[in-house]
C-alpha cells in the first residue's frame, strides 16, 4: 500500500517528468490536472476517503448530498420537472463523488428515470458509487467519457470547481502566466510572459492574481455539442464575472482542502488534498450559450432549494436533519456562496428552481 509520503514523492516524480519537454516548467492547469487526476496517484484517483461529515472519518470535506438527503430530494423536484419538459428519461451526473446524490435522486424520482448515467474519471470513487447504488442494478451505468450523442438531464454538483484552471498574475503592471517548476527538490511557482488576459480588465495597477477557466468552458461547449435534447443544472461555489474579477479579489480564489481545513498552497502535500477554484458563472453561461444551450436561470443555492420545496421537507424532518439542511440555505454557510446555473437544449421552460430570485441579469 502506498503511504502518504511515498504517494507525494511518486506524484512529484511524475510532475518532474511532465516538465521535461517544456524546459522544466508546467502551466498551472497541467500541474493541477496531474495533482488531481493522475492515474492511481492524483487526489481523485487514489484511495483516500475524501467525502465525509467529520475529520475523524479521514475525510477532507463535505458536499451538500452528504450533509443532508433533503438536498437530493429538493433537486429531484427540479430534475423531474426538467425530464418532463424535455421529454427525456435519462439523468447524467458528472463527478458523482460518494454516490450519495445519485442515490437520493434515484429514490426520489423512481420510474421517471429509465437510466442513470455516471461520468466519472476516478476508478476508486466508481467502486464506492457501485457499492452505494447496487440496488438499482443495470438502471445505473458508468462511463469514462461523454458519448457522441446524448439526451436527458445533466446534474453537476461541485464539478466545475475541480476542473483545472490557468493562473494569471499581474506583476508591476505586466500580465504573466503562473506555472510550476522545481527549485532543487522543492516545487515552486514560476511566471512567464503571456498574451492571456482575464475576460474583464481589472481596474487598478496593483499586483493581482486570478484564474481563467478554459477547461470548464470547453467542457460546457462539448456538452452542448453532444446534447441533442435536455437540460443541465450545475451547482457550485462562484461568482458572476464582475465579482470574480473585482479589483479587491487580488489573491484569486484557488483553495485546497484537507481534513476539513482550507489552505492556499497547492504545491504542498501533492495528491493528499483537493485543489479547487471558484467558478466564473458568466464565462460558463457564455460558453454554453455560444455552443447551443439557452440559460434557464441563475440563482443562489439557498433560493434554488427553497423554490424546489426544501422548506416543506424540513418541516417533516427531525431536529438534527433540519439543522443540517439549514446549512444548505444559510447565507454564511452554503446558501449564498453556492450558485445554481440552469441550461436547456431545446424549447425553454419555466424551471421551478428559478421561479423566485433569478439573477440571470447579473451574469
Amino acid at each position: 500500500m502506498t503511504g502518504p509520503s511515498s504517494l507525494t514523492t511518486a506524484l512529484e516524480a511524475l510532475v518532474r517528468k511532465a516538465m521535461e519537454p517544456a524546459g522544466g516548467w508546467l502551466p498551472f492547469d497541467r500541474f493541477m490536472a496531474l495533482a488531481l487526476y493522475a492515474p492511481g496517484l492524483g487526489y481523485y484517483s487514489n484511495t483516500s476517503p475524501k467525502f465525509g461529515l467529520m475529520p475523524g472519518s479521514g475525510s477532507d470535506f463535505v458536499t451538500a448530498p452528504e450533509l443532508s438527503p433533503l438536498f437530493g430530494q429538493a433537486l429531484a423536484a427540479q430534475v423531474g420537472q426538467a425530464l418532463e419538459a424535455t421529454g427525456t428519461d435519462e439523468v447524467w451526473e458528472f463527478g458523482a463523488g460518494s454516490g450519495a446524490l445519485a442515490l437520493q435522486l434515484l429514490q426520489a424520482l423512481g420510474p421517471k428515470v429509465a437510466r442513470y448515467n455516471i461520468v466519472d474519471l476516478s476508478g476508486t470513487l466508481r467502486a464506492r458509487q457501485q457499492q452505494a447504488l447496487a440496488g438499482f442494478g443495470d438502471r445505473v451505468r458508468w462511463l469514462g467519457e461523454l458519448p457522441a450523442q446524448m439526451s436527458g438531464v445533466v446534474v453537476g454538483n461541485e464539478v466545475l470547481d475541480a476542473m483545472p484552471v490557468k493562473l494569471l498574475a499581474r506583476v508591476d503592471g505586466v500580465w504573466l502566466e503562473r506555472g510550476v517548476t522545481f527549485g532543487g527538490a522543492q516545487l515552486m511557482f514560476s511566471d512567464r510572459p503571456t498574451a492571456l488576459r482575464p475576460p474583464l480588465e481589472v481596474a487598478g495597477s496593483h499586483d493581482y492574481l486570478t484564474e481563467i477557466h478554459p477547461q470548464a468552458e470547453a467542457f460546457l461547449r462539448t456538452l452542448a455539442d453532444r446534447m441533442e435534447r435536455g437540460a443541465a443544472f450545475f451547482i457550485d461555489y462562484g461568482f458572476p464575472e464582475s465579482e470574480y474579477y473585482h479589483p479587491q479579489r487580488d489573491s484569486g480564489t484557488l483553495m485546497c482542502h484537507r481534513a476539513h481545513r482550507a489552505d492556499t498552497d497547492p504545491l504542498a502535500d501533492l495528491g493528499l488534498k483537493d485543489i479547487t477554484a471558484h467558478v466564473n458563472f458568466t464565462g460558463a453561461a457564455l460558453a454554453a450559450q455560444e455552443a447551443g444551450f439557452e440559460v434557464l436561470g441563475y440563482t443562489s443555492q439557498g433560493r434554488f432549494l427553497l423554490n424546489c420545496g426544501l422548506a416543506q421537507s424540513m418541516q417533516q424532518a427531525g431536529l438534527a436533519e433540519r439543522a443540517n439542511a439549514q446549512k444548505l440555505l444559510l447565507e454564511h454557510e452554503m446558501g449564498e456562496l453556492f450558485k445554481v446555473l440552469g441550461l436547456v437544449r431545446g424549447a425553454p421552460f419555466e424551471a421551478m428552481g428559478f421561479a423566485a430570485g433569478d439573477r440571470s441579469h447579473t451574469l
